[in-house]
């Protein structure tokens, strides 16, 4: 058995989470894009794909991150700016995904 193989799922949970998210997100703006009666730009779909795909590079980095804490045998400060950091980074990229979602569904 993996040693803390629960906080290791859970982990890996979270991280699909985002992922999930992301896929939602892309999903419902290309298909909402596509049922309106306005030609859709490139760009726009290339700006959604792209953003969300760095919210899913940034989610496993801090995959990766939480997972080296979760396997180090000292205690860490979970207070530590990285860990900080990954979020919000994840947060705001997130919301990037979002405005370029509103970007992609409003008419040209």
């Amino acid at each position: 058995m993996i040693e803390r193989y629960g906080d290791h799922s859970a982990n890996e949970r979270t991280f699909l989470a985002w992922v999930r998210t992301v896929v939602a997100i892309i999903g419902f703006g290309l298909a909402a894009a596509r049922l309106g009666q306005e030609k859709v730009t490139p760009w726009s779909e290339m700006l959604m794909l792209g953003a969300g795909a760095l919210v899913v590079l940034i989610a496993f980095l801090r995959m990766r991150h939480v997972r080296k804490n979760i396997a180090a045998a000292e205690l860490i400060d979970d207070t530590a700016l990285t860990t900080d950091a990954f979020l919000m980074v994840l947060i705001a990229s997130l919301f990037g995904l979002i405005a370029a979602f509103g970007i992609h569904v409003t008419p040209q």
